[in-house]
């Protein structure tokens, strides 16, 4: 107990705290960037990093080494956290375009009911009267309207919940969650197998490897803005099929023992 308690007075010593706050400020900046670089120029970038430091500031307020998690990995959901909710406070995104991404992930459920599979750009232009390019152009300008990415509804308590939160390990590792993470993780899984393979490729190198739009281009041979209409058309399918799987689906009975594998 004694030994407890002073580790925890050294975790609370000052030039340990400031160690950690300078050692994680590239991650601030570096997480902000991504995110700003499937935003409007109007949006300030130093904004995202205000944020971006007040997460990692309550991340050092709340971590626990009791949990075994480094803390770099703890502060890293803090900040992204902390940036997605300033973001939408801002409430920086035009009605008219919130309005056009709902029609377009109508018709790609229409057209996935009716044609059994998930349709191709050309039919998806076709079906909202608009040619190819008029598709993509809207694509690339609603890929920072999904900035908090892939956000659902949650089969358990009917709230939204974001996906990538499912994509690296989540910090806390409680049993019931553990469970819940891996029925999600089973129909995320699910989702992604069924999209086109230039979408797969771009959501595994932008969120398991973490590279930028622009490092994602570079990789698949395509322009920036490429790889932004191609993650947009990602979201679009996955929202729309995560959503159809979550309803049909129940959620999963959870035991602490089934969880823990026992």
């Amino acid at each position: 107990m004694r030994e407890a308690k002073q580790a925890y007075a050294a975790w609370q010593d000052e030039a340990e705290r400031e160690r950690l706050l300078m050692e994680q400020l590239p991650q601030v900046r570096y997480i902000a960037r991504r995110i700003h670089e499937r935003l409007p120029r109007h949006v300030p970038f130093e904004d995202l990093v205000h944020a971006g430091v007040v997460g990692l500031i309550d991340a050092l307020h709340k971590y626990d080494r009791g949990k075994h998690v480094q803390f770099g990995s703890y502060a890293k959901f803090r900040i992204r956290g902390a940036i997605l909710d300033s973001l939408r406070e801002m409430d920086w995104s035009p009605r008219d375009l919130r309005r056009k991404a709902r029609q377009l992930e109508e018709a790609n459920n229409t057209l996935r009911l009716s044609l059994g599979r998930n349709p191709s750009e050309t039919e998806l232009a076709a079906a909202l009267g608009i040619d190819l390019h008029g598709l993509q152009m809207l694509l690339g300008e609603i890929d920072g309207l999904e900035v908090g990415s892939l956000r659902v509804q949650s089969p358990r308590d009917g709230k939204e919940e974001d996906l990538c939160e499912y994509l690296p390990d989540d910090p806390e590792e409680t049993p019931l969650l553990l469970c819940l993470r891996s029925e999600m993780k089973e129909l995320l899984t699910r989702a992604i197998e069924e999209l086109p393979e230039k979408e797969r490729q771009v959501l595994a190198l932008y969120y398991y490897e973490e590279l930028t739009m622009k490092e994602v281009g570079a990789v698949m041979g395509v322009g920036e803005s490429r790889v932004s209409q191609i993650h947009s058309m990602a979201v679009v399918r996955l929202r729309a099929r995560l959503a159809e799987l979550t309803a049909v689906r129940p959620p999963p009975e959870c035991s602490a023992g089934a969880a823990s594998g026992s």
